[in-house]
Formats: C-alpha cells, sequence, structure tokens
C-alpha cells in the first residue's frame, strides 16, 4: 500500500519537519509552548525571496538562541503564557496563533500595537493592523496569517487559487489578493493616519502553515518555499482503502484537535479509549462558561487542545471520522504517530476529507465562490 508524501520521505531517508522539529524542540510539551515554538522555527509559507511577492512578505528568520532558552523557561513555567491567552475561549485557531505571536512580540520589545482596528466613523470599520512593530528607528505593518490548504487535483495545472481551505471557503490566491489589495494598503487611508505614531515604512504579509497534497501530486510552485511544511489529504474511502496515511498496517493515528493543528503533534499516550481534554495545565477552554455542557464532548474533541490520547488504528480513525462527518462535512486532521518514551510524537499528518470534496470544490468553481 503506497504511503503519504512524509511517509515516502522517511522511507527514503529525507528528513521530515517533524523529524527536525522533534530533534530541536522535543524537550517542548506543553501545547501552548510547542504551537508558539513552531510559530517561530516553522518555514514561511511563501517564499520571501520570490519576485512574485515582490518583497512583501516578511520573515522571522531563525530562531536566535535567547529566544530558544526563552522557550526553554516557558516550558519550565508557562505561567506568563497562560496569563497573555487568559482563560477565554479560543474557536478560532487564527486568532490563537495571533495572541501567541502577539506574546512574542511584546516580550522581544517591538510591539507597538496588535489588532489595531480603524473606522472611518462609528460605524464603518475600514481595516484592522495585526501588528504594528518597531524594529530599529522603522515602523513595521505585518498582516499575520496561519493557513491550511489542500491541493485540488481536479482544477488543472496547479496555482494558487488550486489551493483551497478545508471549508472550501477560501484559497491562497484569494487570501493574497485580499491581503495586498487591502490590508497592506490601510496604512495610507486617512482614517489610519491619526492612530499611526509615524509613517509606516514597510507593509509586509507574515503567513505560516501547512499545505497538503493528493498522492502523487507535485509539491513545487513557485512563490511557495521550496522547505514549506506539508502533508498529504485522501477522501475516507481513499484512507479506509490503505492509501496515503493508512499505509502502515500497524500504524497509530491520533485525530488532532483543531487548536493543535499547529506544531507537529506530541502528547502522552493514555490508555483505552477516546482523547483526553483538557487534562493538564496548557488544556484551552473548549466553550464559555456557562454554556450548555451537553455540546461538549463533541465539541471539546475537535477544538480543544489534549495533552494525552489513547492512539488508534486505521479503522478506529475510519470511526472517528464518520463520527465528526455526522456534525460537520469538513476534513479532520490525522496524525501518524509513534511511541516514544510514553509520549505519542507525529511522523505525518494529513486531511481525511468527506469523499465528495473534490465535487463539492468543482460546484463552488461552478457557482462562482471559489476562483477557476
Amino acid at each position: 500500500m503506497p504511503a503519504g508524501p512524509d511517509a515516502a520521505q522517511e522511507t527514503s531517508g529525507t528528513e521530515t519537519y517533524q523529524m527536525r522539529f522533534e530533534r530541536t524542540w522535543g524537550h517542548l510539551t506543553r501545547p501552548h509552548v510547542r504551537a508558539l515554538a513552531w510559530l517561530l522555527d516553522a518555514p514561511d509559507l511563501l517564499d520571501p525571496a520570490s519576485p512574485h511577492w515582490q518583497n512583501r512578505i516578511a520573515t522571522l528568520g531563525p530562531v536566535p538562541p535567547a529566544a530558544a532558552e526563552w522557550l526553554a523557561a516557558l516550558e519550565r513555567d508557562p505561567a506568563p503564557l497562560d496569563a497573555a491567552l487568559g482563560g477565554r475561549f479560543y474557536s478560532r485557531l487564527g486568532l490563537y496563533a495571533e495572541k501567541l505571536m502577539a506574546f512574542y512580540f511584546e516580550q522581544q520589545g517591538t510591539l507597538v500595537a496588535h489588532g489595531l482596528q480603524v473606522r472611518a466613523n462609528r460605524n464603518d470599520t475600514v481595516g484592522e493592523f495585526d501588528f504594528l512593530l518597531r524594529h530599529g528607528s522603522q515602523l513595521l505593518h505585518w498582516e499575520f496569517a496561519t493557513k491550511f490548504y489542500l491541493l485540488d487535483d481536479t482544477a488543472g495545472a496547479a496555482s494558487f487559487n488550486h489551493l483551497v481551505g478545508p471549508n472550501l471557503a477560501d484559497t491562497l490566491g484569494v487570501k493574497m489578493r485580499k491581503t495586498f489589495a487591502k490590508q497592506l494598503e490601510l496604512a495610507y487611508h486617512p482614517a489610519a493616519q491619526p492612530l499611526l505614531p509615524q509613517p509606516v515604512d514597510l507593509a509586509q504579509a507574515l503567513v505560516k502553515g501547512w499545505l497538503f497534497y493528493p498522492q502523487g501530486s507535485p509539491h513545487a510552485l513557485a512563490g511557495i518555499s521550496p522547505g514549506h511544511c506539508l502533508g498529504y489529504w485522501s477522501t475516507l474511502r481513499e484512507f479506509a482503502a490503505g492509501r496515503n496515511g493508512a499505509a502502515q498496517p500497524r500504524q497509530q493515528y491520533v485525530v488532532m484537535p483543531r487548536l493543535q493543528w499547529l506544531a507537529p503533534l506530541k502528547v502522552r499516550a493514555a490508555g483505552a479509549g477516546a482523547p483526553v481534554p483538557g487534562s493538564g495545565p496548557d488544556a484551552v477552554p473548549d466553550r464559555p462558561p456557562g454554556s450548555p455542557a451537553a455540546a461538549g464532548p463533541a465539541r471539546i474533541n475537535s477544538i480543544a487542545a489534549v495533552d494525552s490520547a489513547a492512539p488508534l488504528d486505521a479503522a478506529q480513525v475510519v470511526q472517528a471520522v464518520l463520527a465528526r462527518f455526522e456534525q460537520e462535512m469538513s476534513p479532520v486532521m490525522v496524525a501518524s504517530v509513534v511511541e516514544r518514551d510514553g509520549w505519542l510524537v507525529e511522523r505525518e499528518r494529513g486531511f481525511v476529507a468527506p469523499d465528495d470534496w473534490r465535487a463539492r470544490a468543482a460546484a463552488r468553481r461552478e457557482q462562482g465562490l471559489l476562483p477557476p
């Protein structure tokens, strides 16, 4: 049975991002700290050096030793990070990632403003600055995004518009056009001028994320970073038949909660049963206080961070995905894991999508809801 792209890299001797991350950051086990480490360490999704982006892509560069030591200190004592995140309900992965980056920039002493809204009047919001940062004497405007896209292999030659969000709501092409045409121009709007301590010297987008490819699809696309984080995607029927992620007969899996989509997964191996939600100090509250408990279990399993999980075999993954599809017909992220010293460590990841995902993508293109 064929393996997914990352598994193929492992068997061929090529080091995957998951392997590099574990080698460098394996001492970090708290979900929040690992997520922050990934945001700082992960390759840019878009290649800053590509002429395609005309110098409008920001990059953090290598993690400096002082930042690595700071992350290790947060692993020992996460109280400052926990306080920055607060006890709020995070249902949006992008907002969670943005809060982590705001914490980092603030600790580095470079944060001027985060989430600064620009209004033409009380009822007219023009836009919002994700980050205003100090860089020497310069003022930088950075728009920030963490994105997960699946390559639609039925849409012809690969392009940014064929990298589609799991929920079929947007594409990488649409996202970047909006970012460049509107968001990065915000500093020039008259309503923004009174809010700025000085003119913005440079406006760029910092984009992190993972791209997911069907088996056999090429991973090279001009403008995408050559070393970007990647995984596979398959339909549920393909997965159940042993394609992509179900390639290894004795492979173990974890269905990944949304708030752990960022960093390669590392959780304690639990006994038999479902993943254990919210069982440690890093657990993210799944729902606001006072919301109905009856809505909890399925929602917790799909969103909230976990610090332990029971590994599943491929047949159990199929059943778990089917149960998820009963609530929402959206791709489910699954990590293939290996057990090391009581920890389940991610070796590759993929989305398991509804069998009609390609057909629904095609229908949305025909309706004009996705670009051709």
